[in-house]
């Protein structure tokens, strides 16, 4: 594939908040620690401090790579080899998350893991002395079903219809049937798709959760190149950040500095993504993860007859941790405090709330991670690609809008003059001389004289808008083509990773796909990445 790199702000879709953080806007600075680039990077190592048990962390994830009764997970040794390192005080992580979206979800989830991937081998080339693991964080406890059981692939949704409650990682996915056989079905026969069919009816056909399935997904997709999953709704790493779990609950920390922070984001023109609560934690249970609030002397859980004062609430979390988890505010801190991690990688919503977070993290004296933009792509297929270059546009053209695309598309190709600013030029002209004559005979007519010529410059607008419809007609089949381009390209008007499912590119092109991706992705650049076959 040819990769073509533009700016985010070309392409509008990034807010300004995200623009300004890639800028290093002297404003933003307070709510981050580290420069998202090398220098950034060799200062952080040198301050970094682990909270991380180390020795834990890979017992926990061998377990989890090794469940009984499992299919193994393919590539199982390159990841182990990654785990065996995070023992190693020299070892860090470069993570990313994401909610369990079923077949992965839309295109920018794979984009998010080859970022981290990426990133990962840029980093042992520039401190060939550390070594840095590529991690995918399973949100395996949040509890928004509806956020997560659908995919759209081919311009078909695929949904998951089952009333459920309770974190999605642990959710049996025996009912999934259904939504397995349709995606197959879409997949076809050509190409790779017998290869898909087959990791996807393993995945979840042969596994009894989504954290599972979802594991052994990623897995056969980014296994080789050493990605660590991780689960966090483990016990054990519930009991290592079980001191800040009960001081928050108690002190209500999370809620006074996040609270402070959106505030002074907000005086700066910033749209806070999350808002925290007095308590940050869930309840959770098999089929239940409900809100933990404090009424009066007592701790409540939300639509349940659970209650515990002080000290019961700090012997259930002494004694079993694993039924507290935190909320997307806390969530961060936890990754943070059971990972010898550098970076977190998210789309442009992400690093805004992550910016929300930094006091928090102060607070409890835990590293602040560089926050990274994952790369963002557009990939053109051949024939589409044949389409844009027979119509001699570049790629920065391409996000605009289809009517601002046509517009500059027969202005360049019209045998005609289109504008009218030359003429307007000579009538600005006459009208200064109007205006002079108008403010000897009475100063007064200034205004009634510009009222006019503003009315003229609304009506000669109007004319050259006239003109180039006009023109528009004559190249009215060149134009159609513009709209099939902006159709396939620009789903639904939106970006394609935020709504299209990898699986018909992985059809096409099957692991070159992701090696495409790997190969052309520039993690540290920060650059929109359009990739044309």
């Amino acid at each position: 594939m040819d990769a073509t790199c533009i700016d985010y702000h070309e392409t509008g879709f990034f807010s300004k908040t995200v623009t300004d953080y890639l800028e290093n806007v002297p404003e933003l600075k307070s709510f981050y620690s580290y420069r998202p680039d090398l220098k950034g990077f060799h200062e952080l190592l040198e301050n970094k401090q682990v909270h991380a048990n180390r020795a834990l962390l890979a017992e926990v994830l061998n377990e989890q790579y090794s469940k009984p009764g499992a299919p193994e997970v393919p590539f199982v040794q390159v990841v182990k080899n990654n785990i065996e390192l995070l023992k190693a005080d020299n070892t860090f992580t470069i993570t990313t998350g994401h909610q369990l979206n079923v077949f992965t979800g839309p295109l920018y989830f794979l984009y998010k893991i080859v970022t981290a991937i990426k990133l990962s081998t840029q980093l042992k080339d520039a401190f060939p002395d550390k070594n840095f693991v590529p991690v995918y964080w399973m949100a395996s406890e949040d509890h928004d079903f509806a956020e997560i059981n659908y995919t759209n692939i081919g311009g078909k949704k695929i949904q998951w219809n089952e009333e459920v409650s309770g974190a999605t990682g642990r959710l049996n996915i025996k009912a999934f049937r259904n939504c397995l056989i349709q995606y197959k079905g879409i997949l076809g026969l050509d190409g790779h798709a017998t290869e898909l069919a087959q990791i996807v009816e393993t995945a979840y056909g042969q596994h009894q959760t989504l954290a599972d399935a979802m594991r052994y997904l990623v897995n056969a997709l980014f296994g080789q190149y050493g990605l660590v999953v991780i689960d966090a709704d483990d016990s054990r790493l519930k009991q290592h950040f079980a001191g800040i779990i009960k001081q928050d609950i108690i002190e209500q920390n999370s809620f006074k500095y996040i609270t402070e922070s959106n505030a002074k984001l907000q005086t700066l023109g910033v749209h806070t993504q999350v808002n925290p609560r007095e308590i940050n934690f869930f309840y959770l249970q098999d089929n239940l993860r409900e809100r933990i609030v404090q009424e009066g002397e007592q701790f409540h859980v939300l639509n349940t007859d659970i209650r515990f004062s002080k000290v019961q609430l700090e012997q259930e979390i002494d004694t079993t941790p694993e039924r507290f988890s935190p909320n997307v505010v806390m969530r961060p801190l936890y990754q943070e405090y059971i990972l010898p991690n550098l970076a977190y990688i998210g789309g442009g919503a992400e690093i805004v709330y992550w910016l929300q977070l930094k006091a928090n993290f102060d607070h409890y004296g835990v590293t602040f991670p560089i926050l990274i933009l994952r790369n963002s792509g557009l990939v053109i297929r051949k024939e589409t690609t044949a389409k844009i270059n027979k119509m001699e546009l570049k790629a920065p053209q391409l996000f605009k809008d289809a009517d601002a695309i046509k517009n500059d598309w027969v202005k360049k190709h019209t045998q005609h003059e289109l504008s009218l600013k030359d003429e307007w030029r000579e009538l600005q002209c006459i009208f200064e001389k109007m205006k002079l004559r108008a403010h000897k005979i009475d100063p007064t007519l200034s205004p009634s004289t510009s009222a006019v010529q503003a009315r003229l410059k609304h009506a000669i607008d109007n004319l050259e808008r006239k003109l180039v419809k006009a023109e528009k007609r004559n190249h009215e089949t060149s134009l159609r083509q513009i709209d099939a381009i902006k159709a396939e390209i620009f789903p639904k008007n939106s970006l394609q990773e935020r709504s299209e499912n990898f699986g018909l590119y992985y059809v096409k092109w099957g692991q070159v796909f992701i090696d495409e991706l790997i190969r052309n992705f520039e993690p540290l650049e920060f650059k929109f990445t359009v990739l044309s076959e």
